[in-house]
């Protein structure tokens, strides 16, 4: 695997024993599914300690700063996330940008529904909610994506701060073939009215921004009762929680569990229903025609489509 990925044995040996201590031997390299998979690995020591290692070759990556950054906000809000070893930007001197994390034993969302009974799934759902809950409960005074390289802008108004995160996405979908005319047309009707459209009275909360089954691990506790493991993979913004619902809604993530129990203290309005969650899902349709093209494009126009009556 380290000979596929371009980096050497040298290059992780060094990278553990920074974590672990020079006398710390690497004893097996794994690939893993990720984010990132062709630079996602697992690291298994001789002594049994293992780790994760997200690494990018020959490249200035400040994407493994921000989500150490974001992982440890997470950990503060009371998430359960990896343990941060180490986050390295790298440089002509050193080439390797990376993160270390810790190894978390779990198997992903879609994987545990397979395992566990109804009831047990019902009963992980509501420990997810309650989980997000914990997450929206923290809020700050402007919208904007939580990074420190570089220093991102921030924003007073959600739509100002949504159309600046879909802009590129509107703008190069808009020159595919792969939509028709009549589909671009109506998304651009959308993206005019975002003002309108995406109105509401809440603050800018804290969301995790790609919550789907592979970023969650799950596993059952010394008693049996499957919880959460840890949260991965995030994304994190500043923005307006009813967008990270949409989205767990629509790749079909959260059950009628979940949302039994997040709506026990955040209850979603009519206005969620049936004017911002289309939105949301539209855009969040057009960025997966944006990144993995045609097999997204007939839901893509279906959701375009309902959002008629709006426009």
């Amino acid at each position: 695997m380290a000979q596929e990925l371009d980096i050497s044995w040298q290059v992780l040996r060094r990278i553990v024993h920074q974590w672990a201590g020079e006398s710390a031997e690497l004893s097996e390299v794994q690939p893993l599914d990720g984010g990132a998979i062709s630079s996602t690995v697992a690291l298994g020591l001789a002594d049994g300690k293992k780790a994760v290692c997200k690494i990018s070759v020959h490249r200035v990556d400040r994407s493994y700063v921000n989500e150490a950054h974001q992982l440890q906000i997470l950990a503060e809000a009371g998430l359960p996330v990896p343990r941060v070893y180490a986050a390295e930007i790298g440089s002509l001197d050193d080439p390797f940008s990376y993160i270390l994390m810790e190894y978390v034993q779990g198997v992903n969302l879609l994987q545990a529904r397979k395992q566990c009974s109804a009831e047990q799934f019902d009963a992980l759902q509501a420990h997810l909610a309650e989980l997000l809950l914990r997450m929206h409960e923290r809020t700050a005074g402007h919208y904007g994506r939580v990074v420190i390289e570089p220093p991102p802008p921030t924003f007073a108004a959600w739509p100002d701060f949504f159309r600046h995160v879909f802009d590129p996405i509107v703008a190069e979908v808009d020159q595919s073939a792969l939509l028709a005319p009549k589909c671009r047309k109506q998304i651009a009707k959308v993206h005019d009215r975002l003002d309108v459209l995406l109105r509401h009275d809440d603050l800018p909360r804290l969301v995790h921004w790609d919550l789907w089954n592979a970023n969650i691990l799950a596993r059952p506790d010394a008693s049996g009762n499957w919880r959460i493991a840890a949260l991965l993979d995030p994304n994190c913004k500043f923005a307006h929680v009813e967008a990270e619902l949409a989205y767990l809604t629509l790749f079909q993530t959260c059950t009628a569990a979940f949302l039994k129990t997040y709506q026990q203290k955040r209850r979603l309005g009519e206005d969620y229903h049936r004017i911002r969650k289309p939105v949301y899902q539209m855009y969040f349709l057009l960025n997966h025609v944006h990144l993995f093209g045609a097999e997204y494009v007939q839901p893509l126009t279906a959701a375009v489509e309902r959002m008629s009556s709006l426009v």
